[in-house]
């Protein structure tokens, strides 16, 4: 569903949000959002920590953009991912078995 909307920037170089963009984004007072440059556009979405690593993020959002453009993505080395998950000080056991169904 694309959406389109204005906001007017304000002297002090700020701009309210639309309540369509908000709700979309699932920010509420207080909440947080990111602004990335892509390609020559503003890719506005919901921060979720403030405290993100940028290498970590940056890695997220190159295999964001390979999956809305439709590319393959190619499984992490085992290797990579343990690294990934150590720094990110997530304690996941990989060999566990899944519940659920996944959608990819």
């Amino acid at each position: 569903m694309p959406i389109h909307e204005l906001a007017t920037l304000t002297s002090k170089g700020q701009i309210t949000l639309p309540k369509s963009v908000r709700q979309l984004l699932g920010v509420d007072t207080g909440g947080k959002v990111a602004f990335d440059l892509r390609d020559g556009e503003i890719v506005v979405s919901r921060a979720d920590d403030e405290h993100e690593d940028p290498a970590i993020g940056a890695f997220l959002s190159l295999l964001t953009a390979d999956i809305e453009a439709g590319r393959h993505v190619q499984v992490l080395p085992e290797d990579l991912a343990r690294a990934l998950l150590k720094n990110a000080e997530l304690h996941v056991d990989l060999d566990a078995p899944i519940d659920g169904d996944v959608e990819l």
